[in-house]
């Protein structure tokens, strides 16, 4: 088995990690993962607040977790991170990223010394004046991701990469499943929701929704009254299905399917954006993941919104296990550590 990597998932409810052993290889081992939970108040959207006590959890996460390796891929996916269309002239990619800076300060909310950016292909063609380039520009903000990098190195670990979540998402759920087609990857977390539309395997369009899961847990919570972990409870048992039974459950149900249907009109609208920009390309089919995909009803109510065929994403399929990995206990966990699994797959590129 060769060198293992971690990919690690600094999310505002838990940070989760994964060690893969051959992560370049066409079929990866799952040496072990584990989880723990984000200290309250440490982590928003994810982006670390509390370095340092972030860093105490990342050692609590080791210990529990007994992961050997110390290097890590970090993932980035917040309203601090921006994706936008960019065509360049054609020309080597380390070129092209090396001249980022002089082309698109007009695209950028914040100044080009306050971003890490990067370009991401995903076709060429022949423009009047030339062969061009057509990719992704990708800016994160300085500081959330540094603030990240700090807590890791606080706890010991060495950041061998930053990765964007949504390519990570869809390198385990769509390229290596080999999905043909147009396919919309979403993945809904606790606080953010991933939007992918790729193409053959090849990301197109990405879009960071600064909504997710806790959303409908803080709704319940207020609008019921009751404690944010009995709150979670009745979300994940009633979700937006048909399950209530007495008056009360009807008005748990209605709380989450009001939050839920703002989502919905906004996935539907993210796609419409994108066959609209996109010579009218249609997508045949969608991808769900994280753990907010599973609520009672989301898949069937994203279906009929959107009008397109949904299926629960499979990230570990074709994964090698180690001995110590239980294939049950990954298949009942693998929505939440799925993040964690493709930083760690991505991180020769990262």
């Amino acid at each position: 088995m060769g060198k293992s990597i971690v990919g690690v998932d600094l999310a505002g409810t838990s940070i989760r990690a994964v060690e893969v052993a051959d992560a370049d290889r066409g079929k990866p081992t799952v040496v072990r993962f584990a989880e723990v939970p984000t200290p309250p108040g440490s982590v928003s959207r994810g982006e670390v607040l509390e370095p340092n006590t972030v860093a105490g959890a990342l050692k609590e996460l080791w210990s529990i977790g007994r992961f050997r390796s110390r290097d890590v891929v970090l993932g980035m996916g917040n309203q601090r991170v921006l994706s936008r269309d960019l065509t360049v002239p054609r020309a080597p990619l380390a070129q092209i990223r090396e001249s980022l800076p002089f082309q698109v300060q007009d695209m950028l909310p914040v100044p080009v010394i306050d971003a890490i950016l990067d370009f991401y292909p995903t076709g060429e063609s022949m423009a009047e004046n030339g062969p061009v380039v057509h990719g992704l520009l990708i800016a994160a903000i300085k500081d959330a991701v540094l603030a990240n990098v700090k807590a890791v190195q606080s706890a010991g670990l060495n950041p061998a990469g930053v990765d964007l979540i949504p390519f990570a998402l869809s390198r385990v759920l769509v390229t290596r499943q080999q999905i043909p087609g147009t396919v919309a990857l979403i993945e809904l977390g606790a606080d953010t929701t991933n939007v992918v539309i790729a193409r053959n395997g090849l990301p197109q369009f990405v879009r960071i929704i600064p909504t997710g899961g806790s959303d409908i847990t803080k709704a319940l919570s207020a609008r019921l009254d009751i404690a944010p972990q009995e709150a979670e409870a009745v979300k994940r048992y009633l979700g937006i299905g048909t399950g209530a039974k007495t008056a009360d459950d009807a008005r748990a149900v209605a709380i989450s399917r009001e939050l839920v249907n703002e989502l919905l009109a906004s996935l539907r609208n993210t796609i419409n954006y994108f066959v609209n920009t996109h010579n009218g390309e249609p997508v045949s089919q969608i991808v769900i993941s994280g753990g907010g995909a599973r609520l009672t009803g989301f898949a069937d109510a994203l279906a009929e919104y959107t009008r397109i065929p949904v299926m629960h994403g499979q990230a570990f399929s074709g994964a090698a296990l180690a001995r110590s990995v239980q294939r049950d206990e990954l298949a009942a966990r693998g929505d939440s550590i799925a993040v964690a699994y493709g930083l760690a797959i991505g991180s020769r590129a990262a």
